[in-house]
């Protein structure tokens, strides 16, 4: 009798809480949060879902790397240390940080799971997650363009 259970939900007591840490200076990452805020069940493994919150981060703190660089030489450790200002507060600034990895890691997630099932209800389960990659996208360009005080809207006249 196999204890594999396909579609099964994660619990506790399969995967242990793990948190991902990068850069001192930014929040550590919780899996377990993230799994249960983009409603990952356990057909996207442990291992997997780390690789994807790894790249999210790599890619987001090389969004942040300029502003974060400034706020250091300012003398602040932590991006939980930055104090409040006009533009936002330090609570703010964690979740931004940390919903724009999450959107990263969910539309990789996605992206990996498309073509999974290559049948005819893979194709069409393909389609119907495709904007919901897009969606993952925006909002993670949103949440980074919202930390550093820029608009959501680039225009250009022709």
């Amino acid at each position: 009798m196999s204890g594999f259970i396909a579609g099964g939900q994660v619990t506790s007591e399969s995967v242990p809480g793990t948190h991902i840490n990068s850069h001192p200076f930014w929040p550590s990452i919780d899996l377990d949060k993230l799994r249960e805020t983009l409603r990952i069940d356990s057909s996207v493994t442990a291992a997997r879902l780390e690789t994807a919150v790894v790249a999210a981060i790599i890619s987001i703190n090389r969004d942040l790397a300029k502003w974060r660089v400034a706020r250091q030489a300012e003398g602040f450790n932590a991006l939980a240390d930055v104090p409040d200002d006009d533009h936002l507060t330090n609570v703010e600034r964690v979740h931004l940080y940390v919903r724009a990895v999450e959107c990263a890691a969910g539309a990789e997630v996605c992206e990996r799971y498309r073509g999974y099932d290559t049948a005819a209800s893979g194709g069409k389960n393909a389609d119907e997650s495709a904007p919901t990659i897009d969606d993952y996208r925006r909002d993670q360009r949103w949440a980074v363009r919202d930390f550093l005080g820029s608009s959501r809207t680039t225009v250009e006249l022709l």
